[in-house]
């Protein structure tokens, strides 16, 4: 993606010192500000993911536990007269063989991250959002159609069913084992998304929390594969908003 013409500039300053935007007290948030965990169990990577939305802002900032800056985000020139109003991002997700979860969680410690920016009016916004270590545990024992799942789509098998088809999985109830630290976890939702890889066909759903199967019966949507195999992610989100994932393919006959 070319971005050299963009005029955002972006700044990433984990080890710098305290906030340049001021510090007086304030009292009105963005009226969405967020920062979560995501974990794929299958491929075995972990991300840091945030969201801002609000008033148009030209300055943005995240700051640690610790008081130290590690994103600082300057709007200019047109885009500053503008204005943004909405930021999302994913961070890196580098394998565990190349970045350590210890390591990983050592560098974006557990607590309190101040999210700060000033609009185009001069107005200071500021939120405060709790940061968790506790990783929901993975969706296990999944089935497509009542057939076990493989372990992941470069199985030598993979289930082959019919339309409609169900995917359907034990309920997440727990933290992970292996990762962050043990901790209760509610589930907010899961989401189960269906697609044929390396294209922009996808099926996206949002299920509540007390639900562990979601069935997809659109036959036109499952005559779109020329080979009939399909991608699926089962991703929980946490009310801390942290999530984890897991995928893997089936293929309709």
């Amino acid at each position: 993606m070319y971005l050299a013409k963009l005029p955002l500039c972006i700044v990433a300053a984990g080890m710098l010192g305290s906030s340049a935007i001021a510090t007086a007290e304030v009292d009105i948030p963005f009226d969405e500000a967020e920062l979560f965990f995501e974990l794929n169990d299958t491929d075995g990577d972990l991300g840091i993911h945030g969201k801002v939305d609000g008033d148009e802002w030209k300055r943005l900032e995240i700051e640690d536990p610790y008081e130290r800056r590690m994103m600082n985000i300057r709007a200019i020139g047109r885009l500053k007269r503008q204005g943004i109003t909405e930021l999302f991002f994913e961070s890196a997700e580098p394998t565990f063989d190349e970045l350590d979860p210890k390591k990983f969680f050592k560098r974006f410690p557990e607590g309190i991250y101040e999210i700060e920016g000033i609009t185009l009016d001069g107005e200071e916004r500021e939120n405060e959002v709790f940061l968790s270590h506790v990783i929901p545990a993975a969706p296990a024992n999944v089935t497509v159609n009542g057939v076990t799942a493989a372990e992941d789509c470069d199985a030598e098998e993979l289930p082959v069913v019919s339309p409609p088809v169900t995917i359907a999985w034990g309920a997440v109830t727990g933290s992970h084992a292996e990762l962050g630290k043990p901790g209760a976890v509610d589930v907010r939702y899961y989401e189960v998304v269906v697609e044929i890889d390396d294209t922009d066909y996808k099926s996206t759903s949002i299920i509540p929390g007390d639900l562990t199967e979601w069935t997809i019966g659109d036959a036109d949507f499952f005559g779109l594969s020329e080979e009939g195999e399909y991608k699926f992610e089962i991703l929980v989100r946490a009310e801390s908003g942290n999530k984890s994932a897991m995928e893997s393919c089936f293929v309709v006959e």
